[in-house]
């Protein structure tokens, strides 16, 4: 395999589908003794858009909550 002169290389489709690495997905590259790494960066995930999702459900089933809900499945 081959640098580009844009400097750009092909991963191999068997590293890509093991990794989940696929278009648009950010990747991260490190230098560990003296050897280059190649790493998927971690997704983030926005826990703000999730907030008050399943709230009305919760309502329904008789919980002002979730920590009430939660409290109740733990038999507290």
């Amino acid at each position: 395999m081959k640098v580009t002169a844009r400097g750009q290389i092909t991963i191999p489709k068997e590293i890509r589908d093991q990794f989940g690495i696929g278009p648009g997905t950010a990747v991260e590259f490190e230098v560990i003794s003296g050897a280059v790494t190649l790493k998927r960066t971690p997704t983030k995930i926005d826990f703000a858009k999730w907030r008050g999702y399943c709230a009305d459900s919760l309502k329904e089933l008789g919980y002002s909550s979730a920590d009430e809900f939660i409290e109740d499945i733990r038999g507290r």
